[in-house]
């Protein structure tokens, strides 16, 4: 038996030199994520052949690294290097903040050296230890070589990534100071490999990255290609399988953007299995500094009046009723709140402040520039950052898009007309404002009627808003019309609302949908028993909750305030449970979002799906319609 294991061993090892594999002792401090960053190859590359690395990974454990023929040029690179202690004798009115500016460390660095501060208050006269660093500056020499390629018109990541047979990580891994978005003449770094060993990106084919976790058997339902079809557009595959990250040829028209059909709903308190406490940093602008804690009546007032300030502290107590069910199921979380104020250069100071590389996830900042510069600051550590009450234009690597776009809203309205099994007629009401995307919807459905408003009789450049009745005469029959109503005017909107409502009588049924609702459905000429009476649809990123339902979250709500939760109290909870539970049902953020896992909670669902060449963006939307002066789910 012995020799038998010794002959396996000596096979695995011929295997490993043959395939030109390195091994890698572990450093302290070292992560997954940065040893396959070091060597240019992905996590996933590192647990094919280190599966144990995902239960036990810790300092001198000897891991094997596959060789990648993508290095990197020599990189020169800052890091601390501790060197000793300072004694310090605390004085009267010294904080931690102070001590950490006056010694240019982070309170967390004195905390490590002083364990008991984790615990106790910094108090007069206690004697602590204060660390001290010296800058080191090492120099990265990796042996492979790269050549610089000049970007072409048209080119983006995954463009040259494919190219070069390679992953954008890859690619963003050799270029570390590379823009996240590339411009022609931009110079990169890309393998050094011969001219002829490119790929052509072809105008008649598609092109898609593969996901984490996405095998043959997931790409068959996601694009309807075998693995046969996938294998011979792309041949590499058949000797480096699927990897996260690769760029693959498909035919053109596969739709690489859409979702798996009919996905359910994941229930994911059945699946926890990381239990260790979650770190997470929520960053609001609470603009502490503008209110008297000692004034209550005042401050009573002004968060009635301040809207902002309503809105973040709904969200707040949601993310703590979260915090709480969550520990109810055995997550427990170590949260810190940072008060951005709604600027910049808080939000900078809250950063050069503290060390985040070691939290799980950032809620926030709600404010466009703050939460740009944290997931940029983030990114280096691949700290995810959640967009919870904003959509960033720019979404970064690291970035969680929890609003799904106003693109996506569309289509899932449209998507959910077409699939009227009903022999339904299609009207089309456009302002002049609305005028390309309403024809864009009157391709769609080539036999609907496309209304657009007047212009202003005085200034033709101008609209005014307006339909005639005669527009509509004779549009309408028996049986049901879908009528889209595109518009941001509020008068357009409520004129017509009335006029379709006079129409919608005995055996005709006339049904308002609109692609984007905005605040034209709101005004306040704007009657709800006409929206009801139309049964006007809708896409929406949340649902109101069903009140004929048993609901904990908001009974314990209203217990509690005496009021119903507002919607941004829902978001809140909502955002930060899935986030907990996401983090408990597998080892980060990044596992736990792929597209085959859809969760919903009080008011919002979540659906995460990797952009090309970015972040997340959640894709799971509601196609909601008032009912009987209700607004509800619309099946």
């Amino acid at each position: 038996m012995k020799n038998i294991l010794a002959i396996i061993l000596i096979a695995f090892t011929i295997g490993l030199s043959a395939q030109d594999y390195i091994e890698h002792t572990v450093k302290p401090g070292e992560t997954i994520e940065s040893i396959a960053k070091g060597y240019l190859v992905t996590p996933f590359d590192i647990y094919a052949l280190n599966p144990d690395a995902r239960r036990k990974f810790q300092p001198n454990t000897v891991l094997i690294i596959p060789n990648s023929k993508v290095k990197n040029e020599s990189i020169i690179e800052d890091s601390r290097e501790l060197i000793g202690y300072k004694n310090h004798k605390v004085k009267r009115k010294e904080t931690l903040y102070g001590l950490a500016q006056e010694y240019s460390v982070s309170e967390e660095e004195i905390k490590k050296a002083n364990r008991s501060l984790y615990s106790e208050n910094l108090k007069k006269g206690d004697k602590i230890r204060i660390p001290r660093f010296k800058t080191v500056v090492s120099k990265q020499t990796l042996t492979n070589t790269v050549k610089k390629y000049t970007v072409l018109p048209q080119e983006g990541k995954w463009r040259i990534a494919y190219k070069f047979g390679i992953s954008v990580a890859d690619l963003e891994a050799l270029n570390p100071f590379m823009n996240e978005t590339i411009q022609p003449g931009d110079e990169l770094n890309v393998p050094n490999i011969k001219d002829k060993e490119e790929k052509q990106v072809e105008s008649t084919f598609g092109y898609y990255e593969v996901l984490p976790k996405e095998g043959f058997f997931r790409l068959k339902v996601k694009l309807n290609l075998t693995q046969e079809e996938l294998e011979q557009l792309n041949p590499e595959l058949k000797e480096t399988g699927l990897k996260a990250g690769m760029i693959l040829k498909v035919p053109e028209g596969v739709d690489t953007k859409s979702q798996l059909e009919a996905v359910e709903i994941t229930n994911l308190k059945s699946g926890l299995t990381n239990f260790k406490t979650k770190k997470i940093a929520l960053m609001m602008p609470y603009r502490l500094d503008r209110i008297d804690v000692d004034a209550v009546e005042e401050t009573k007032e002004k968060i009635k009046e301040t809207r902002l300030l309503s809105t973040v502290l709904d969200f707040h107590v949601g993310v703590m009723m979260a915090l709480d069910s969550a520990k109810q199921l055995g997550i427990s979380t170590d949260l810190k709140v940072f008060d951005t104020r709604y600027h910049v250069s808080k939000t900078a100071e809250v950063l050069a402040e503290n060390d985040f590389s070691d939290y799980d996830a950032v809620i926030g900042p709600m404010e466009e520039n703050s939460f740009n510069r944290v997931a940029m600051t983030l990114k280096a550590d691949n700290i995810p950052v959640i967009a919870a009450m904003n959509k960033p234009k720019q979404v970064y690597n690291n970035v969680f898009q929890t609003i799904p776009d106003d693109k996506l809203l569309s289509k899932t309205m449209i998507d959910f007309v077409k699939a009227d099994s009903l022999k339904t007629k299609v009207v089309i009401i456009s302002d002049h404002a609305h005028k390309t995307s309403s024809e864009a919807l009157q391709k769609v459905f080539p036999n609907s009627k496309l209304i657009l408003t007047q212009k202003d009789k005085k200034d033709k450049t101008k609209d005014a808003y307006y339909i005639y009745h005669a527009n509509l005469q004779n549009v309408f029959s028996a049986g049901r019309t879908i009528v889209f109503l595109e518009t941001d005017n509020s008068s357009l909107a409520s004129s017509v609302i009335s006029m379709l409502n006079a129409f919608a009588v005995d055996k005709t049924e006339i049904i308002l949908a609109t692609l984007n609702k905005g605040k034209a459905f709101e005004g306040k000429d704007i009657d709800n028993n006409n929206l009801s009476h139309l049964k006007f649809h809708y896409p929406s990123v949340h649902k109101d909750f069903d009140e004929t339902k048993s609901n904990g979250f908001v009974e314990a709500y209203r217990k509690e305030y005496g009021v119903t939760p507002s919607k941004y109290v829902a978001r809140g909870f909502d955002i930060t449970l899935d986030l907990l539970m996401r983090l408990a049902s597998a080892e980060n953020l990044y596992d736990a979002s792929i597209n085959s896992i859809e969760t919903e909670y009080i008011e919002n669902k979540f659906r995460y799906n990797k952009a090309l060449s970015g972040g997340y963006i959640n894709e799971a939307v509601y196609i909601v319609k008032y009912d009987d002066l209700r607004i509800v789910k619309a099946e």
